[in-house]
């Protein structure tokens, strides 16, 4: 088995790979690397950050790129425009101005006049031409899809079994190192116990939370999910959204609009899709999606999580 860890997309990566020839995780690495420079918007010669230059003429881009923004657009579509790639006007607004590492507790909001626009982004071919005035985004589904693609390539490389976590957007492939199936450990930022493990076989999980990316402007308190409907950090009564799906980019955009949806029929946007899901509210009680407790591996450890003094 070999492992890799290092940060990328602003997150903690961790390669696991089971079997295959010798340098699978250091393939793994290269790879989300190159996904980083393409996809970045804080790296000025990425093709998001070109695209968002150009916004409103035609930009070739790679493969890669052409199928994030693609997904994108169906992600909008899956959850009924609660997801929504081309927030970059209000992120910006919000204080979200640079990787979240060198971001400064108070942080200073950039003006923008970019405006949310997913209905009119253009795609021929490589050729993709997002509407004037409008930004793209990549936030959490490229790192989603960044598992995905990274963990189908290096089985069809040889290996015989692959997890990628993605700052806790994980994807799971194949044989795991002890061959009963992939477990995946659900925390919360208020908790130092665990909420539960799951077992995957071939499937992805991804967490949102607004607990963890906060910055303060002008006094007032951000987070990083933005609420495509009003423009601003997510009003919500829910602070933790984990979904278990088919691919890394579904789980994510899934749990990220649960999360904006807030409480009130949580779980709309999963029956039915193949997805299962996870919430916890402000108070602290944890509820779940009808087939959620199929993928429990030893049972609950908590019912409800307290929030810390």
């Amino acid at each position: 088995m070999e492992e890799a860890r290092f940060k990328a997309m602003g997150s903690e990566v961790h390669a696991i790979v089971v079997g295959g020839p010798n340098g699978l995780a250091r393939r793994a690495r290269e790879r989300i690397d190159e996904l980083e420079r393409r996809w970045s918007r804080f790296r000025p010669d990425s093709e998001i950050s070109r695209l968002n230059a150009n916004a409103g003429r035609g930009i070739e881009v790679s493969d890669d790129t052409v199928e994030l923004i693609s997904l994108a657009i169906e992600a909008w579509r899956l959850t009924g425009a609660t997801f929504d790639p081309t927030v970059l006007g209000a992120v910006l607004r919000s204080g979200y101005t640079a990787s979240f590492e060198k971001l400064p507790p108070n942080a200073a909001p950039t003006p923008s006049d970019l405006v949310v626009a997913c209905t009119d982004i253009e795609i021929d071919g490589n050729t993709v031409r997002l509407p004037a005035r409008s930004g793209f985004d990549p936030g959490g589904i490229g790192k989603g899809l960044a598992a995905d693609l990274v963990a189908a390539e290096l089985l069809s490389a040889g290996a015989d079994g692959v997890c990628i976590n993605m700052g806790g957007d994980l994807r799971c492939l194949g044989t795991p190192p002890d061959g009963a199936g992939w477990t995946v450990t659900i925390e919360h930022p208020w908790s130092s116990t665990l909420i539960a493990s799951v077992g995957i076989a071939d499937g992805a999980v991804a967490t949102s939370t607004t607990l963890r990316r906060r910055w303060t402007v002008a006094g007032a308190e951000r987070h990083h999910l933005i609420d495509p409907r009003t423009g601003e950090p997510a009003d919500t009564d829910l602070n933790l959204v984990t979904v278990i799906a088919g691919t890394a980019w579904a789980a994510e955009v899934v749990a990220k609009a649960v999360l904006v949806r807030g409480s009130l029929h949580p779980f709309d946007l999963v029956e039915g899709t193949g997805a299962y899901a996870l919430i916890v509210d402000d108070g602290g009680a944890i509820t779940v999606s009808d087939g959620f407790d199929a993928f429990l591996r030893y049972g609950w450890i908590a019912d409800g999580v307290e929030r810390c003094a």
